[in-house]
């Protein structure tokens, strides 16, 4: 019997926020992806599975190293931009320098979808992270079916053991896991669970609400051997130099980039910023 149902129980913290919608409209969603496309038939054909790019040697080749995302709309911003065209912004920002590319692929809060991530998969050389509200493992396997490169893991929709066996399996299909922290608990959480890859999200996710300060406060408790990506907020070279100096790596960035009128010139603007004063960008 084909496995239909989603065991997932949403965190009593955030019941009310709009973290609860998004997971009550992705439960149904998931139901109908393993219908249409049952998990034993992409474990089947997942020898032919193109090979992974290392999303960590990627943030580790390049300083800074932006991760630079792609995303038509969201709750809070509203839609970013009407000439939404995922193969020509990621061919922009291949050209500008950026290290990775972060895909939303979330439906109805983000205009996403996981056939712009497939679709880039043949158009870019960069690795390309999956980013979504991940609550079940098929779609960890959905992300490496598509050619996902890195998975987004919020450790705040999880609890530690779960985190843990996510982060297991996204190793497991050979990608690499980017966690995804608020606070000092949910990083502890990440680091309990094996995470090397720490994603700082300035945004509060039950709010919206955004602050740098998030990133900076938390540096302190980021353990030497991880490497530190700050993610939201990030609009100026002179944000990136502070985050850099606190001992950030990467740089997840959006909003500011897919609202110009070229975001491969936006971000080739932005990392011209950093260069010129006195960052070497390897």
């Amino acid at each position: 019997m084909l496995q239909t149902a989603v065991d997932y129980r949403l965190p009593e913290t955030l019941k009310g926020t709009v973290l609860e919608r998004i997971v009550n409209a992705k439960i149904p969603e998931l139901i109908g992806a393993r219908e249409k496309l049952p998990a034993v038939c992409m474990r089947d054909v997942m020898d032919r599975a193109p090979s992974v790019r290392s999303f960590r040697k990627a943030l580790m080749s390049r300083s800074p190293a932006i991760i630079a995302e792609i995303k038509k709309s969201s709750p809070s911003a509203g839609l970013l931009r009407t000439d939404f065209d995922p193969i020509n912004i990621a061919q922009e920002y291949q050209k500008a320098g950026a290290a990775a590319l972060s895909v939303i692929t979330e439906v109805h809060h983000f205009c996403g979808g996981l056939e712009n991530l497939a679709r880039l998969r043949w158009n870019v050389s960069l690795p390309l992270l999956r980013k979504d509200f991940i609550i079940d493992s098929y779609q960890i396997l959905e992300a490496r079916h598509a050619g996902a490169d890195a998975v987004l893991l919020i450790a705040v929709l999880l609890d530690k053991s779960t985190l843990t066996l996510f982060c297991n399996e996204v190793e497991n299909y050979g990608m690499e896991a980017l966690v995804e922290v608020h606070g000092a608990n949910e990083l502890q959480k990440a680091l309990d669970a094996g995470a090397r890859l720490i994603g700082v999200n300035n945004r509060d996710l039950r709010t919206f609400e955004v602050s740098l300060d998030v990133s900076l406060n938390l540096a302190r408790l980021l353990p030497k051997d991880v490497i530190a990506v700050s993610e939201s907020g990030i609009r100026t070279a002179d944000d990136i130099r502070r985050l850099s100096d606190a001992g950030y790596r990467g740089f997840l960035v959006g909003e500011s980039l897919m609202r110009a009128p070229s975001p491969g010139s936006a971000l080739k603007e932005l990392l011209a910023g950093v260069d010129g004063a006195g960052r070497r960008i390897q």
